[in-house]
């Protein structure tokens, strides 16, 4: 796929820029069908043959493609990883507050949550080329299955009174290498689980997902823990064990077998970073989510030191933090809808000046609830932005490349959320809190201007939704 200035060149140099869905008849037959909106029937121009005279004629069906929510193959998916997302935000709330109570230092605690993310990020290039070569059905039924056994050692210890640093520290490290491998795995599964036409929705739904999990396994962490050390880890045992269950029930179309001899660890990984590269507006819009992720997560931590500093309550910074969730689920819902209405540029562009326009309001409110609409605010467009890339980018990418690009993209935007606390805390200890605020949203809107004269964002590419010849 090329952008304006690149031609049209698209994948194995086909024409265009994405590749045909599929749906399948009752003969299983597998026929690619056009992009198109997704409300109405579909129509499907499926060649025929004349018995008679041996020619071919051309009849078009209308085939109406049933909602997300009777997809019985992608509705296991979802619901499965929403148990898991809210046991595992529960046990990861629960981590630090475990470690202090074991031992009492806030450096264990520090480190058992940074051996999870060091751990993903650390394996998140060979995941993404692992997973573009094994079974990603297996993939994600194996992480399934070794985080219930991981996490269930936890628990176990645990109630016996036996636990230790070391033992958290490798269960964290399991739990990170686990979502180095599943997320990718997902990702790439989702265009061969649900037609063309409802990848964005699926994308926004999915995201929406992720935030009422992070929200519900939060709460659920907190009150958990107050009954029982061990009971946030159990939950999480039982919420993984029930996704693995229903990706038990999950049937994929087969892909093609790797040639054992053909395969090479290093060389696959860097075809996935040269695919990244060699796109442009994929290489882009991994540069902009890069700083926009940096910027933010230091403009977050800011944000709840200066609340702290003001006096502003527990329960209202708690309030605050749970808003941007709010915002979230709100924007992943109405994401579908902006992704068709608006260009790709707009939508893109749109969460970059929301953030740059509201940013700088945080350092004239002292009130925790205000904060929280301001961040729930900030949160609301995110998810159009993400369903319009991650859409395009999963459309655009071969099957055999999507679990590597996966794998780029976790690194690149999961090292700057990492690194963007690391900025918050210098940035506090070098200038007051308001300047720290300032300094982080100005980080923000030099990226936003950056992006608005981006000749790439501008061109980038939007689903054709006219229909378009079905080769027979």
């Amino acid at each position: 796929m090329a952008t304006g200035d690149q031609g049209d060149e698209g994948v194995d140099g086909a024409v265009g820029f994405l590749r045909g869905g599929w749906l399948v008849s009752r003969e299983e037959e597998a026929r690619p069908v056009p992009i198109g909106a997704e409300r109405g029937p579909v129509r499907v121009a499926v060649p025929t043959e004349v018995p008679d005279s041996g020619e071919r004629a051309e009849d078009v069906t209308p085939v109406e493609l049933k909602p997300l929510s009777r997809n019985r193959n992608y509705t296991l998916l979802w619901v499965g990883q929403a148990f898991a997302e809210v046991g595992f935000s529960a046990s990861m709330f629960a981590f630090p507050l475990l470690v202090l109570a074991i031992t009492g230092s806030a450096g264990a605690a520090g480190l058992v949550l940074a051996a999870d993310a060091v751990a993903q990020l650390a394996l998140g290039l060979p995941a993404g080329a692992l997973v573009d070569r094994w079974d990603r059905r297996r993939v994600m039924l194996a992480c399934e299955l070794t985080q219930v056994v991981s996490i269930g050692s936890l628990v176990a210890v645990l109630v016996l009174g036996t636990a230790t640093v070391p033992h958290m520290v490798a269960v964290a490290v399991v739990m990170g290498l686990c979502r180095a491998l599943f997320e990718p795995a997902e990702d790439a599964s989702l265009p061969t689980l649900v037609p063309e036409e409802q990848v964005a929705t699926a994308v926004a739904m999915n995201a929406a997902r992720s935030s009422l999990g992070q929200m519900a396994g939060n709460a659920l962490g907190g009150i958990l823990f107050a009954v029982g050390r061990w009971v946030p880890f159990l939950l999480d045992v039982v919420t993984h064990l029930i996704a693995f269950i229903a990706l038990a029930f999950l049937r994929m179309p087969p892909r093609p077998a790797v040639v054992a001899q053909d395969a090479h660890l290093g060389r696959e990984i860097l075809a996935g970073l040269r695919w990244v590269w060699s796109r442009r507006e994929v290489r882009v819009t991994a540069v902009c989510a890069m700083a926009l992720n940096l910027f933010f997560s230091a403009f977050y931590l800011v944000v709840i030191v200066l609340a702290d500093q003001r006096g502003v309550p527990s329960g209202e910074i708690g309030v605050m933090a749970a808003m941007l969730g709010v915002g979230g689920i709100i924007g992943s819902l109405i994401a579908p809808y902006l992704h068709r209405v608006l260009s790709p540029y707009l939508s893109i562009v749109g969460v970059f000046w929301a953030l740059t326009l509201l940013a700088p309001i945080a350092v004239l409110v002292d009130n925790g609830y205000l904060l929280g609409l301001l961040f729930a605010g900030m949160a609301l467009l995110a998810p159009t932005a993400n369903t319009t890339i991650t859409t395009h980018q999963l459309l655009l990418t071969p099957d055999d490349l999507r679990g590597r690009l996966g794998g780029v993209m976790g690194v690149v935007v999961g090292g700057a959320a990492a690194l963007g606390p690391a900025l918050g805390g210098l940035l506090v200890e070098a200038v007051s809190a308001p300047t720290a605020v300032l300094t982080s949203a100005a980080g923000m809107a030099v990226v936003t201007l950056l992006v608005t004269v981006n000749p790439t964002l501008r061109r980038y590419p939007k689903q054709d939704p006219e229909r378009r010849e079905v080769p027979a």
